[in-house]
Formats: structure tokens, C-alpha cells, sequence
């Protein structure tokens, strides 16, 4: 099935000059933030991300039994969260372009680690149950194509889940949200960790949400991809999980 060339948001021209250039950015971006990575989820979820992610991915349908590819896994904390449902290594594979992230993943998880990126998976067609990506859909280069990719990897009626953060519809809910991001956060991390660049990465953060396409777009992307029964299902105002079926056929 052709795929539908999309990118996630325009060229951040505060950031890189062009889209050949984000890749670079964002890999440089990770690497260096790898250290720290889980102390920064960790205060911009107040506490609350692990188990968010667990309920997710049970709302998703995952069970014992199933097999997980967790693209762009980072540190790992998707994956983490499948692993204390599944319970199984040998059922979870996670995937990252970054070689910083996946170093500080080895260092508390035991299933298979792959460096790659979604829009060139190196797995062979129909071999998961679910595909998940943990708060990355704003960092690939291209929808279509990711989508495209983890439709071919999935076994028939297996489901991707995608779990991002959207700009919240108020005017107040996105003034909190971004005075959390841009402020809040990058004190929180200089103060508790000493980790001075937090701010590079929350501005980022924010300004990829901002400027993203529209939740509605990134539906109608999955649907062209050949996703099913696509739905988005929102938390908190701003929390978005994106779920999709591949076909029986």
C-alpha cells in the first residue's frame, strides 16, 4: 500500500536549517539528554508516567502471550511497562536511532535492543501483535511512512498504539502546559540533577507540539496507511493515544 508522505510539523528553523538537517538535530538532541532521560520523564509526568503507560497499553490489549515492538523506546520506559505486563523478555524488542538512549536502556532492561529508525524497520512482515511508540510521533520524519511500516510489521488484527502529548484546546490549559514545559521543568532538573541543558529540550519539546499537524490529520494519515477502527482516546486534556488495527486480510 503506498504510503502518505506527511511530516509531523514544519521545518524549526531555531533549531535546523532544513528537514535533512532535523534528523541530525534530533539524534545529537537524545544522545546528549540520555543521562538524564528518566529523571526528565519523571518530573514532567509528576510521578505518573509508568503507570499511564501500563494502563495504555491494557487498554490497547495487550496480555501475556502477545509480542511488543516498541519503536523509538528510548530509555526503554514503554517498554518497561509492557514487560511488567507481558512478563516474558523474549516478547519485547525495542527500537531506537538513538545509540545514547539505548545505551542507558541496557542498563535496566534485558529484551532485544535494535538502533533504527520506524520508517525503515528491520523486521519481517506480520511477526507482532502491537506496535507501540512512547511520545516520538512528533520526532519522525515522516507520518505516511511510519505508519506504512508499522502496519507491515504487525500480524493481522494486531493494533498500534501511540501514546502523545497534543496542544490542549483551552487558552489556560496551554499556558500551563507551557510555562510547565519551558519553566517548571528545566528548574526542577537544574536544581534536583544539575542537568543544565533540560531547557534545550523542553522548548523543543513544546515547540513540536505547538506546531504539529493537528490530531484529526494524524488520524486520517493512519487510515490512508491501512489502519482500521482508528480512534483517538485523550487524557487530561492534552494526553492522546492513538490506536489503529491492521486488517484480518
Amino acid at each position: 500500500m503506498k504510503a502518505t508522505r506527511t511530516a509531523p510539523h514544519p521545518v524549526l528553523s531555531q533549531y535546523y536549517a532544513s528537514q535533512d538537517d532535523r534528523q541530525r538535530f534530533v539524534a545529537a538532541l537524545f544522545d546528549g539528554a540520555a543521562r538524564h532521560y528518566d529523571r526528565l520523564c519523571g518530573v514532567m509526568s509528576l510521578g505518573c508516567g509508568q503507570s499511564y503507560r501500563r494502563a495504555v497499553l491494557r487498554r490497547a490489549g495487550l496480555r501475556p502471550g502477545m509480542s511488543l515492538l516498541d519503536v523509538a523506546t528510548g530509555t526503554g520506559l514503554v517498554a518497561r511497562s509492557a514487560m511488567s505486563v507481558l512478563g516474558e523478555t523474549r516478547a519485547v524488542v525495542g527500537l531506537d536511532p538513538s545509540h545514547g538512549m539505548l545505551r542507558e536502556a541496557r542498563k535496566t532492561l534485558s529484551v532485544s535492543l535494535v538502533q533504527g529508525r520506524v520508517e525503515d524497520l528491520s523486521f519481517a512482515a506480520n511477526r507482532f501483535d502491537l506496535v507501540s511508540m512512547g511520545y516520538a510521533l512528533r520526532h519522525v520524519a515522516d507520518l505516511g511512512v511510519a505508519f506504512a511500516e508499522c502496519r507491515r510489521v504487525l500480524k493481522p488484527e494486531g493494533r498500534l498504539v501511540v501514546l502523545e502529548v497534543s496542544r490542549p484546546r483551552s487558552v489556560v490549559g496551554e499556558w500551563v502546559l507551557r510555562v510547565f514545559l519551558q519553566k517548571v521543568v528545566p528548574l526542577i532538573m537544574r536544581v534536583t540533577t544539575g542537568y543544565t541543558q533540560a531547557g534545550l529540550i523542553t522548548n523543543y519539546y513544546w515547540d513540536t507540539i505547538a506546531q504539529c499537524v493537528p490530531p484529526v490529520e494524524i488520524l486520517e494519515i493512519s487510515r490512508a496507511s491501512g489502519f482500521v477502527d482508528v480512534e483517538r482516546r485523550v487524557s487530561r486534556g492534552f494526553l492522546s493515544e492513538y490506536v489503529g488495527i491492521k486488517p484480518a486480510g
